[in-house]
């Protein structure tokens, strides 16, 4: 058997995809059975937008489905660990930009859960990779598709 990917994620992210899951499947699948049930009764297939649009937002569904349920199914549960003085997955990294001083903070997660206009960026973007091991006042360069800088890490946290 071939390994699956495994996807790190924190306990909340788990939850955040069953309870996607949950909706997917109890709710968003009825609903796009009945958008094709509804489109059928049009007549003709061949020329019915209606019924391509409801079978093709079924394909992207079913799709989400199987995504989650292998996410789920393959997840690696981050630990909050009490130590919080080097970066690694599930923390919250406070850096400045150098030499201007502009302050950002990002959550470090698994690919499954980021979201960086929420401030969680995938373990395995390129800043984090540059985070990871790090420790509070460590000089890092890191390469941003704006371009390199550096930054000097302020604070390290558990991610709440």
């Amino acid at each position: 058997m071939v390994n699956e990917k495994q996807y790190p994620m924190t306990l909340a992210g788990k939850q955040k995809l069953e309870e996607e899951l949950d909706y997917l499947i109890t709710v968003k699948r009825k609903e796009v059975v009945e958008r094709i049930k509804i489109a059928r009764s049009f007549g003709d297939l061949s020329e019915n937008s209606e019924y391509d649009s409801a079978k093709e937002e079924q394909g992207f569904v079913e799709g989400r489905i199987t995504t989650i349920e292998s996410m789920l199914r393959n997840a690696l549960i981050i630990e909050e660990s009490g130590e919080s003085d080097v970066v690694s997955l599930g923390k919250t990294v406070s850096f400045v930009e150098l030499p201007d001083g502009d302050e950002e903070e990002y959550t470090i997660v698994g690919s499954a859960e980021a979201d960086p206009f929420e401030g969680r960026i995938s373990n395995d973007s390129p800043i984090a990779k540059a985070l990871l091991g790090r420790k509070v006042d460590d000089v890092v360069k890191l390469t941003t598709p704006g371009g390199d800088m550096e930054v000097r890490i302020v604070s390290i946290k558990n991610a709440n």
